[in-house]
């Protein structure tokens, strides 16, 4: 499975008024860990950027006089998001840009999402986290993900956050190997140690409705970001407590 998590800043909030991007930033992650690969460019807006824009990325219009134009490395964008899952928080904002700009440049590619499924993680964020701050400073603290080089935001530094918060969202990054505690012992040293369960004298504590359904929930928050679903609905198991 292939994700990409994408992070843009712009001239300013609204692309009705004409804003533009200034920098894309990506990062690759494959069967949900993260690969060496990034996409990461700053774009010629040929426009003003607004001072409050300014005042959160940091970018000015004069550092961005010899950077390449949007045309100019579209190409190469939409190969590298091209059949992944994009991974966005606020999807809205990033995507409504990005088509913006394909749309400008002339693409025969016009929507992102005719290439790529979307997932916004401030919509999966209020699921799970209902009438608390979600933005991405308060995810980072939440999920105890390091944002102290975070004191401007930036779109390749802001898309690799999101990568980690995104993994803790949907329960850690997994993928355990069975023989991980094992790798240094020999063949003759990998008994089956039998326990008889007869004597232990176990407590069997049962869930709360409250904690099915909250596992359900999570569930259904990694069924939809999974581009397999998730294993535990295919099976056709049903014990009753």
């Amino acid at each position: 499975m292939r994700q990409v998590v994408l992070d843009t800043e712009t001239t300013g909030l609204d692309v009705s008024n004409g804003h533009r991007i200034i920098e894309i930033g990506c990062v690759e992650m494959i069967n949900r860990r993260r690969t060496q690969r990034t996409f990461h460019k700053y774009v010629q807006p040929d426009r003003d950027i607004d001072e409050g824009a300014e005042e959160v990325h940091g970018i000015s219009r004069e550092s961005l006089k010899n950077e390449p134009r949007f045309p100019e490395i579209a190409e190469e964008f939409v190969q590298f998001i091209s059949g992944a899952e994009l991974i966005i928080h606020n999807s809205a904002f990033d995507v409504g840009f990005l088509n913006h700009e394909f749309r400008l440049a002339d693409l025969t590619t016009t929507d992102v999402e005719d290439c790529c499924q979307v997932i916004d993680t401030l919509a999966m964020a209020r699921r799970i986290h209902p009438g608390q701050r979600n933005s991405l400073d308060a995810l980072c603290k939440r999920y105890s993900v390091d944002n102290s080089r975070r004191d401007l935001h930036g779109a390749l530094l802001d898309a690799q956050l999101l990568a980690e918060v995104y993994l803790a969202m949907t329960g850690g990054q997994g993928a355990l190997s069975l023989d991980q505690d094992m790798s240094g012992a020999k063949p003759k040293d990998r008994r089956i140690e039998r326990v008889d369960g007869g004597v232990l004298n176990l407590k069997v504590v049962h869930a709360t409705r409250q904690e099915i359904e909250a596992h359900e929930r999570q569930l259904s928050l990694i069924d939809e970001a999974s581009g397999d679903g998730v294993v535990w609905k295919k099976l056709d198991i049903h014990q009753e407590p």
